[in-house]
C-alpha cells in the first residue's frame, strides 16, 4: 500500500502536511498516519489521513504493536520524530523489515552516539571539528554550562556565571556535563539540516540561524548559506550509519567565525519547515529513496538562503469529540 507512518507525532502538524502533500504525488491513493499515545488530544493525528494509540515506548508490546498496526494498515514506512525512540526502532530495524517495513533510522552505532552528548563530542573531534571543553566538576572554570548527556529539549540546562549558583544537586547528579560556557552575546547559534542518504552520503546541507528557541524547540530562524556549507560538506561528507535528515547544531564566533559543534539529533527537528519551505525537500528525498528505491546520490544546493521563518499557534478543531 505504501502507507506512511509518523510515530510519537507530537505537534508535528507542517511535517504530516508535508508528507501527504508529497506522498499523494507519488502514490495518490496512499495515506499518512499518526501515532501517539493519545491520538484523539493531538492536532498532527487529527491532520493525518488516520491515526491510532500505541504504549509508552519503553513498554515490551510498543514494537509489537507498532509491527501489528503497520500491517494492518498497509503501512511500509515508518518516520520518528522523537530521540528516545530511535534506539529501539534502530535495535529492531531488521524485525521491521522481516516485516517489509523500512524505517528511516540511523545505524544502532550512530544512534547511541547522538543519545549520548559525551560521544558525540568525540565524534566531532575524530571529524576534526571543535567542540566546548569538558570539565572536571573539581576544576571547572566559570562562566560555565551545564547540560545532561542524554538530555533533550534544553531539560536541566544551566548558565552558571557565580559559584553561589552551583548546588549539590549540580555535583551529585551523574549525569550533568560542565561544559566551557559559549556566549550568545559571542557566538551565533545555528541548526544545520543535513541529508543523508541511505549509503551515509550528503546530499544537502541548509543553515538555520536561531533567533528564538522556545521549549527547545525554534521560535524564528532564517536560512544562512554561509561558512557552514563547505565546512560540513567537508568534515562531513560522509559519515558510517547516517541516514536520512539529521539536525545538527553548531556555534559560530561572531568575530573569528570559529566553529563549534554542539549536537546532533538523527531525526527531523521542530525547525525542519524552514528547511523544507526553502526548497530542499527532504520529505519528497525519503519518499524517492524508501518507496521508489531511486538513487540520490547528486548533492543538492538550490536552496533559498535568507528566508525568515516566523512562528505562531495554530488550530486544529475537532467536530463532534467525545472522551
Amino acid at each position: 500500500m505504501n502507507n506512511v507512518l509518523i510515530t510519537s507525532v507530537g505537534r508535528r502538524v507542517s511535517l504530516v502536511k508535508f508528507f501527504k502533500e508529497e506522498l499523494k504525488q507519488i502514490f495518490p491513493e496512499s495515506k499518512v498516519y499518526g501515532s501517539d499515545m493519545s491520538p484523539e488530544l493531538s492536532s498532527p493525528c487529527q491532520v493525518a489521513d488516520g491515526h491510532f494509540r500505541v504504549p509508552h515506548i519503553n513498554h515490551d508490546n510498543y514494537i509489537p504493536e507498532l509491527i501489528e498496526q503497520c500491517k494492518n494498515l498497509g503501512i511500509s514506512l515508518i518516520i520518528p520524530t522523537i530521540d528516545t525512540a530511535l534506539l529501539p526502532l534502530a535495535q529492531n530495524k531488521a524485525l521491521f523489515e522481516q516485516n517489509n517495513i523500512n524505517v528511516v533510522v540511523p545505524e544502532i552505532d550512530f544512534v547511541k552516539q547522538c543519545r549520548d552528548k559525551r560521544m558525540i563530542h568525540d565524534f566531532f573531534v575524530s571529524k576534526g571539528i571543535q567542540v566546548a571543553e569538558e570539565y572536571g566538576k573539581k576544576t571547572f572554570q566559570l562562566p560555565l554550562y551545564i547540560k545532561p548527556y542524554d538530555g533533550s529539549r534544553s531539560v536541566d540546562n544551566y548558565v552558571i556565571k557565580h559559584k553561589d549558583e552551583l548546588t549539590e544537586y549540580h555535583f551529585e547528579n551523574k549525569k550533568l556535563m560542565f561544559l566551557e560556557y559559549l556566549d550568545h552575546d559571542l557566538y551565533d547559534e545555528f541548526t544545520c539540516d543535513l541529508y543523508y542518504t541511505k549509503q551515509g552520503r550528503l546530499r544537502c546541507v541548509v543553515p538555520r540561524q536561531r533567533l528564538l528557541v522556545r521549549d527547545g524547540e525554534v521560535n524564528k530562524a532564517i536560512t544562512k548559506n554561509n561558512e557552514l556549507v563547505p565546512f560540513i560538506r567537508q568534515q562531513l561528507n560522509n559519515v558510517e550509519g547516517a541516514r536520512g535528515c539529521l539536525t545538527v547544531q553548531f556555534f559560530v564566533h561572531q568575530e573569528t567565525r570559529d566553529i563549534y559543534g554542539i549536537e546532533i539529533n538523527p531525526r527531523f527537528g521542530g525547525g525542519y519547515p524552514l528547511t523544507h519551505l526553502s526548497g530542499a525537500n527532504y520529505v519528497r528525498w525519503i519518499l524517492k529513496e524508501y518507496l521508489l528505491d531511486e538513487d540520490l546520490s547528486e548533492y543538492f544546493e538550490d536552496w533559498k538562503q535568507d528566508l525568515l521563518m516566523l512562528r505562531y499557534d495554530g488550530e486544529v478543531l475537532v467536530h463532534g469529540h467525545s472522551d
